[in-house]
Parts: structure tokens; C-alpha cells; sequence
């Protein structure tokens, strides 16, 4: 299926293991940026997709297997970092994605980026991080809980919703409205995706990040870190604390913006993008 999201950008999908993947994308030759997300889903990145476009790249963001608009289900061993970072190997294959590529990830989605990195599940070319997990940053209080099994097994689908509703009004910080929270909230009507949300969640676990440390310090490929600088989430702290320990690793910081700064400041963003995609 094809359908036009939003100028050039277009939203369809593939079979991943079975399953249907859903990603937007555009329809042009350029080289290949896959942009992967994490407790929110592909929507995060469609407000810099089309000046990735116009700088003559070709995004590819994706949505996990039962989040946004893909099928399929998360469960705890599915949702882990590894088995995420495997599952996107298998997803390039799927579009014939070879050779170095260029991968962005934002919140979890950053994890999974920095574990296709380490341990080649892709061969990565440049890697950017966008108000990503890192170190010890995560999982949140406000998700944290949902590693309980009593907790998930007690929560009802109105109380994911509010927490998602909570959680994304003030990730959107300035930008949000409720057409645009509605908007991020719709997958989450679906009791699929909230089971797979809850999976993902369930399933986080810092020492994923913690473990990649030794190999992230010794690693030469090129990395950005773009940061709304307000995230009450993933504080910029973390950000200026990787950028110092991490070789070859920029900071850009985007003032007046939460944790989905591609919402708040979508021209700075893309353009930090761009121009490090292009260099």
C-alpha cells in the first residue's frame, strides 16, 4: 500500500519475517538514512524528512514491529535492544539496504543505534542520536514501573493512554496541540500497540548502553548528538557527558525544545542532519 503522507514523503511497507513493516520514505536515489525510533513511533522524524530529501538523501523510517503503523507484536524478548538491532538488520535486507549506511536514532531507537554499531549488525557509516537513551539515563520513572509484571497486568488500556498522553504533551513541550497529540496518540487505540509499547518498556534495561561503553570510546565512526535541550526525559547532561567520553562525537544543542526536537525546531534539526549526512 502507498499513501501520501506529507509532500514527497510516503508511507509504505514491506515484510519483515512474515510480518508487515510500515516505514515512510521517499521515492528518489540518494543515499540511504534509516531513522529509527523508540516509545513513540515513525512520526517523530516526519517533520525532517523533507529537507533530508531536499539535500538528496533517502530516509527510511521505520516503524517496529507492532508500534505505528507495522504488524506484528513486541513481547520481553523481543523488545530488547539485541533483538531490536537484529530485527532492523533484517528490515534493510528486506529493502536491499547494503553497504555503509547512515543511521539516526532517537529515545530507545538510539540504543538500538549504538548496538548496530558496536557489534556490526549494519555496517554504519555515520551514526546520529537524537535526545537518545545513554549510560545509566534509563528507563524513566514514568515507564520503569511497567517492568512489573503485576503492574502491566493491572494497568488498564485508559491508564496507557493517559500515561501516553502525558508523556508525549510534555515531550512535544511548545509544539504540542491537541491535533498533534491526538495525532502521536492514534497507534496507541490499538491494543496491539500497547501491548508492544508495554513490551518495549518492559524489556529496558541500561545495561545495554552500559555495555556498549568500552567499544562506543574506541570506535572512529562519526557521531552526532542533536538535543532539545530542555528534555526533562533525557537530560542534556548525558548528551555533553558522551560527546566529551566519545570520540569523533558532536553536540548540537536546540534551545527551547523537549525531547522530540524535530517537532519543536524541525529546521535546525534537519539541517544539523543534513549537513552531517552530506559531509
Amino acid at each position: 500500500m502507498n499513501e501520501i503522507i506529507e509532500s514527497t514523503v510516503l508511507r509504505t511497507e514491506t515484510q519483515v519475517g512474515g510480518a508487515p513493516t510500515s516505514y515512510l520514505t521517499v521515492e528518489q536515489d540518494g543515499p540511504a538514512v534509516l531513522l529509527l525510533h523508540g516509545t513513540y513511533w515513525s512520526r517523530v522524524w516526519l517533520p525532517v524528512m523533507d529537507r533530508l530529501v531536499a539535500a538528496g538523501l533517502r530516509p527510511v523510517a521505520v516503524d517496529f514491529p507492532g508500534f505505528g503503523r507495522s504488524g506484528g507484536e513486541l513481547t520481553l524478548e523481543t523488545g530488547t535492544v539485541p533483538a531490536l538491532a537484529d530485527w532492523v538488520a533484517r528490515f534493510a535486507s528486506a529493502l536491499d539496504l547494503s553497504g555503509p549506511i547512515a543511521v539516526a536514532g532517537h529515545d530507545i531507537g538510539g540504543a538500538v543505534a549504538q548496538y548496530l554499531l558496536v557489534h556490526a549488525r549494519l555496517e554504519v557509516s555515520q551514526l546520529a542520536l537524537v535526545n537518545s537513551v545513554s549510560y545509566d539515563s534509563w528507563p524513566v520513572s514514568s515507564v520503569a514501573r511497567f517492568r512489573d509484571p503485576e503492574v502491566v497486568a493491572a494497568t488498564t488500556a485508559g491508564e496507557v493512554l493517559a500515561a501516553r498522553r502525558q508523556a508525549v504533551t510534555q515531550a512535544l513541550a511548545g509544539a504540542a496541540t491537541e491535533r498533534l497529540i491526538t495525532d502521536y496518540l492514534d497507534p496507541w487505540t490499538d491494543a496491539r500497540v500497547r501491548r508492544s509499547w508495554m513490551a518495549m518498556v518492559g524489556a529496558a534495561d541500561n545495561r545495554y548502553t552500559r555495555d556498549l561503553l568500552p567499544a562506543m570510546r574506541q570506535n572512529e565512526t562519526p557521531k552526532l548528538l542533536i538535543w532539545g535541550a530542555d528534555d526533562e526525559f533525557q537530560k542534556v547532561e548525558y548528551a555533553e557527558r558522551f560527546a566529551s567520553e566519545i570520540p569523533h562525537t558532536t553536540l548540537v544543542r536546540i534551545p527551547d525544545a523537549g525531547h522530540i526536537p524535530t517537532e519543536n525546531a524541525s529546521g535546525p534539526v534537519a539541517r544539523a542532519l543534513a549537513d552531517f549526512f552530506t559531509a
